[in-house]
């Protein structure tokens, strides 16, 4: 059983520096453009320059981040940062767009690709498909399951990296839409507006059924107790997420893991203590879930009292006098401590002056009584939380400052009378040699001895590097310069340091696909949920499609039907049938099949694909303007000389989020059907189907002229009823 990999999020130079001494053995980042999470501050080119060449000297490997979905105009800016960072030795890209991923592994045939999560690989069939296209990794789905990760290490050989810590999405990533159709703001294009951590009622049968506001606000990933089961399955890469956040959750994120991770192969079990976990709530937490992964209750998944960190309890507020707060505290307290109060409205400060018995304080300990000023109105029997540890964060700000990584290595001097001096280094993968310039001679008087030589080669000073063995073959009674042998050991270190670096042989090839010619024929499609549907649409369409069984049954010797799959499926079933399909894993297990918009097309590289795989036609996404949809139209047939099969849904209440957490379940609705209400009274219809919750938009979308869209080179359009 080999360790995994530790994989920690950089969301800057200081971060990937915390997360590099802490012990990750990977980092994650983005670079300004294409990159999942735009409101990062994020590395400039010669940023990500320097941090290769950081993480690299230290044996860390460097991934960056292109996981956003790319339209047309910017296909080639996409194309040229990608060998941009691959000449540059980044050790892989994390790629959501399908389209993207084909031209990157067909160009650059030694630039490691990983599937990301957005790419929403979640069965074995997904996991095939990608390694069949020549990918090294797959993340997989946040919500997939150990019996199916064993499934997928079973029946593949790809790399399998799986989040173990840090923010989840509510829906599947790359299935949420939310965001982007309320607020013009694509999570699949790193810009989310986070709808799931906003208020929200349960209305059913017009009445209101929650108390709590945020019921779609997940809790935070931590899988710190229920590692075992993945380090045993041999999952290749355990991520913790996080490029959001500051250094010193970084650093303490990733020592934690590190240290869980090295207690088991070093002694068998998880060595995590209490205290352990108290530092982790600190630092920051929503409330912690084991997740999907471990088979999550969803009653125990959400956070639904607030959205925000919830730092650990330390208190009661016992008395209110004006803007004074009294509290009894049943953990220790300091100046300069951040707090929050919860209440109707909660209220947060950082403790600047402290009291006890009305004196002046810097710190106070469990069972005191305390006193300080607060702006906000609170009320007696308040909780108090510690949301920021001041001491905590100073003393890993201390850590960063002051603590330098080194690497370790062996060497040997060599030192001969009237032969040059010989200093050999080498760490596990590199060796180095050099000889000095001088030629030592006996000495007249002042010999140099040995330990003193072992001592001058032994100082590394501020470098990376530190000895951990230092051989020697010397003479005695030799005269050798102090500075001789200080260029002698700079010399060799900065030749080790430079090995280090070590390069990504860069090769280019021509983009090439075969594809198949597709008939014009135009045409209206109806997607039917009630047969009554056929009878009222049969004249206006020419096709129909259907997710309901029983319905395909009764239409299929009378119209031409296609039967819509799930976008969700653990375990394909065999159909002979024409099928809608709507995510990787079902294009790979089926023939001839559409595409549905959830497979996120937005580009004509993604159309290409495809179709090379046999789809038949291909339903393009819904983040498309008609700017953009004429634009993949005619750049396809430019390059391919060729016409696509695209179809567009033009009227419909679209999915806006897909959940395996049961949201009706959790807050106590038998009923399959409810309704969220936002701020601005939108009611968002709820349906619960195959154990997987469905969000619809709260209005319908009625794209204007939908038939102008024929002239455009579209050739079926879409209604759902």
């Amino acid at each position: 059983m080999k360790k995994p990999e530790l994989l920690a999020p950089a969301g800057n130079m200081e971060a990937l520096k915390a997360a590099v001494l802490a012990g990750c053995d990977a980092v994650y980042i983005g670079g300004k453009f294409f990159g999942a999470r735009n409101f990062a501050i994020n590395f400039t080119d010669e940023e990500i320059i320097e941090a290769i060449k950081y993480a690299h000297l230290y044996g860390v490997k460097v991934y960056v981040t292109m996981n956003t979905l790319v339209y047309e105009a910017e296909t080639e800016n996409f194309i040229k940062y990608a060998e941009f960072l691959h000449q540059n030795n980044v050790d892989a890209i994390i790629i959501q767009d399908i389209g993207m991923m084909d031209v990157l592994r067909k160009m650059y045939p030694n630039l490691e690709l990983h599937a990301s999560t957005q790419m929403h690989i979640h069965n074995v069939e997904g996991v095939k498909l990608v390694e069949s296209l020549g990918l090294k990794r797959t993340v997989v789905a946040r919500e997939t399951p150990i019996h199916l990760l064993k499934e997928m290490k079973k029946n593949s050989n790809i790399e399998l990296e799986v989040f173990v810590q840090g923010a989840l999405c509510v829906s599947y990533s790359g299935q949420c839409l939310m965001s982007s159709l309320l607020n013009g703001r694509s999570g699949n294009r790193g810009t989310c507006s986070q709808c799931c951590r906003m208020p929200y009622d349960l209305i059913v049968d017009n009445q209101k059924i929650n108390v709590e506001k945020y019921l779609l606000s997940p809790k935070d990933l931590n899988c710190l107790k229920y590692l075992e089961p993945l380090l045993e399955l041999g999952i290749d890469s355990l991520k913790i997420e996080g490029r959001m956040k500051r250094k010193e959750y970084v650093y303490m994120v990733v020592k934690l893991y590190r240290k869980a991770i090295d207690s088991y192969f070093d002694k068998g079990y998880i060595d995590i203590t209490k205290q352990d976990f108290i530092e982790l709530k600190k630092i920051f937490n929503r409330g912690f879930t084991k997740g999907f992964l471990n088979d999550e209750k969803s009653s125990d998944f959400i956070h639904s009292i607030r959205p925000n960190h919830m730092g650990i309890e330390i208190g009661e507020v016992i008395k209110v006098d004006k803007n004074m707060v009294t509290v009894l505290l049943n953990h220790p307290i300091n100046q300069n401590d951040g707090i929050r109060i919860l209440g109707k409205n909660d209220c947060g400060c950082i403790i600047n002056k402290l009291y006890k018995n009305g004196k002046l304080v810097s710190n106070a300990k469990d069972g005191d009584i305390v006193s300080f000023y607060v702006k906000e109105k609170v009320s007696i029997h308040s909780k108090v939380l510690l949301t920021t540890d001041y001491l905590q964060l100073k003393e890993i700000d201390n850590i960063l400052d002051t603590k330098q990584k080194k690497i370790k290595m062996k060497g040997k001097i060599i030192c001969k009378e009237n032969k040059k001096i010989t200093l050999q280094v080498w760490d596990d993968f590199n060796k180095v040699e050099v000889e000095s310039e001088i030629i030592p001679e006996l000495a007249l008087k002042m010999p140099i001895s040995k330990e003193r030589i072992l001592s001058q080669i032994s100082k590394t000073g501020s470098t990376p590097f530190e000895f951990e063995v230092l051989d020697f073959d010397i003479d005695e009674n030799l005269f050798i310069n102090i500075k001789d042998l200080n260029d002698l050991r700079r010399d060799a270190l900065e030749k080790l340091k430079q090995k280090r670096y070590y390069e990504i042989p860069f090769i280019k090839n021509k983009y090439q696909i075969e594809l198949e010619e597709f008939r014009e024929e135009k045409g209206k499609i109806a997607f039917i949920s009630k047969i009554e549907d056929y009878s009222k649409y049969k004249f206006e369409f020419d096709e129909f499609i259907t997710e309901d069984e029983t319905i395909y049954e009764a239409l299929k010797d009378k119209v031409k039907i296609t039967f819509k799959l799930p976008r969700v499926i653990e375990h394909a079933k065999e159909y002979q049938i024409p099928l809608l399909v709507g995510e990787l894993g079902s294009v790979y297990k089926y023939q001839d099949t559409y595409t549905d918009f959830s497979l996120n097309v937005t580009n004509s590289y993604a159309v290409a694909f495809l179709h090379s795989l046999g789809v038949k036609r291909i339903t393009l996404s819904y983040e498309l303007n008609d700017f953009q949809i004429n634009n993949i139209v005619t750049s396809y047939i430019k390059r391919y000389q060729k016409r696509p099969n695209l179809e567009l849904i033009v009227s419909s209440n679209p999915e806006v989020m897909i959940l395996k957490y049961d949201l009706l379940k959790t807050n106590g609705i038998s009923k399959d059907e409810a309704y969220l209400k936002d701020s601005f009274n939108h009611l968002y219809k709820v349906k619960r189907k195959n154990n997987l919750t469905t969000i619809y938009h709260f209005e319908r979308r009625e794209l204007e002229n939908p038939n102008h869209y024929f002239d455009m080179g579209i050739t079926k359009i879409r209604y759902h009823f």
